[in-house]
């Protein structure tokens, strides 16, 4: 699985990174995505960022 975030939309609340801390970080008041691959263990994780996400600022490519 990949994810990315659109910049553009992301209001840096920081929901991913509580969601999922192994993928997401916050710099400059904005979600990057800190792997290439989301590791199988985390999969869940990004899906409940994903979805909880206030902006929808997070995209899934299975």
């Amino acid at each position: 699985m990949k994810v990315k975030v659109i910049e553009e939309n992301c209001a840096g609340e920081g929901f991913c990174v509580e969601e999922a801390p192994g993928v997401f970080e916050i710099v400059d008041g904005v979600a990057i995505v800190k792997v290439d691959e989301v590791p199988a263990d985390m999969e869940d994780a990004v899906r409940s960022a994903c979805e909880g996400c206030p902006t929808a600022a997070i995209e899934i490519e299975d």
